[in-house]
């Protein structure tokens, strides 16, 4: 495999997981000291990968549960930022520039935070009420921050008598890193044709519903815009029928994410009408992946951590074929703004 670590992306993504008992615990401390509202607050990319969490929590509780940008919030902060709300403050480097005026802000408002973070020694780290830091880096990151992120919303349903199961379906998330290796070593081949197909293509529409349509926008946004200077169109399917529609045509690339959960209709629909217009779609289905010991309920769930650990068999070849290495910035970190 290109440029493929398994024991390392093993190690990472168990790393990931082995929180769930910290959380649980947390979560019954921070309920029983009476915590009213939870809040996921990341800066970029990051913010998507807590999406899937926030809606799973938003299906199955009356809990307020909701998310925010930091630098949106330090201007106008939402009502409830209070000493009854806890806010997550997911950073991979901990040094995020908005997060951490995000943290001195919530501070002198008298707000509980708990940081995820990739590394120990950092201000968001550091400075947070509860700190959960397990190493990634730019290739590992996703799959762990949706990992975490759906352990915690999982642990305030399973305290408050709306999850049933959390023990088991953490037995199951534990199995989890060797079956994302094997899938990536499955996707290997394909992975490789598809980047050699796309290398050239310089517009891409994604659209994805449900879970997994925060993978489609970050893959648009933050992978491909950012990382490989490609334009993108992410756009949910549920809206692709109200504007985005009248752009498909011969010859235009189509990336449709499709999910196990209760909104992949909308993305058959969008699969089905771009088929008939482009010889360019693509379909990326969760459902393809194999994962034996895994359970239709957990399945359901972790949608997007099984397409980020695809794409980014995707993105490794790309990087090379391209001659563009994913870490190279004109302006994220080199300029002021």
């Amino acid at each position: 495999m290109l440029n493929f670590d398994r024991d390392r992306f093993v190690q990472i993504q168990s790393g990931a997981v082995a929180v769930a008992g910290e959380v649980r615990s947390l979560m019954r401390t921070l309920r029983a000291d009476g915590v009213e509202r939870l809040f996921f607050m990341g800066t970029g990319g990051v913010q998507f990968l807590t999406l899937p969490a926030i809606e799973l929590a938003q299906r199955c509780s009356t809990f307020p549960v909701s998310g925010a940008y930091p630098a949106q919030v330090v201007i106008d902060p939402p009502a409830g930022l209070d000493s009854k709300a806890v806010v997550v403050i997911p950073s991979l480097s901990g040094t995020t520039k908005e997060g951490v005026e995000l943290m001195a802000f919530l501070k002198k408002r008298g707000v509980r935070t708990i940081s995820l973070t990739g590394h120990s020694d950092t201000p968001i780290a550091r400075e947070a009420d509860h700190n959960f830091t397990n190493f990634a880096e730019d290739d590992t990151s996703s799959e762990s921050f949706y990992l975490q992120t759906l352990l915690i919303v999982l642990a305030l349903l399973e305290e408050r008598g709306e999850y049933d199961d959390f023990d088991g379906t953490v037995a199951e998330l534990k199995l989890l890193p060797d079956l994302l290796a094997d899938a990536k070593a499955a996707f290997e081949d394909k992975a490789a044709e598809l980047a050699q197909t796309i290398k050239d293509d310089t517009y891409h529409i994604f659209t994805g519903a449900g879970s997994v349509w925060p993978q489609a926008h970050y893959y648009g946004m933050c992978i491909l815009e950012e990382m490989q200077w490609i334009r993108t169109r992410p756009v949910h399917a549920a809206d692709f029928f109200h504007g985005t529609l009248e752009l498909v045509e011969p010859g235009v690339s189509v990336f449709v994410f499709k999910g196990e959960d209760a909104l992949r209709p909308l993305t058959d629909r969008v699969e089905n009408f771009a088929r008939r217009y482009t010889d360019r779609v693509r379909t990326l289905d969760a459902a393809s992946v194999k994962l034996p010991g895994i359970s239709a309920k957990v399945r359901g769930m972790i949608s997007p951590v099984l397409l980020a650990t695809l794409l980014e068999r995707l993105s490794a070849h790309l990087e090379v074929l391209r001659n563009h290495p994913l870490t190279t910035r004109r302006y994220y970190k080199r300029v002021e703004y």
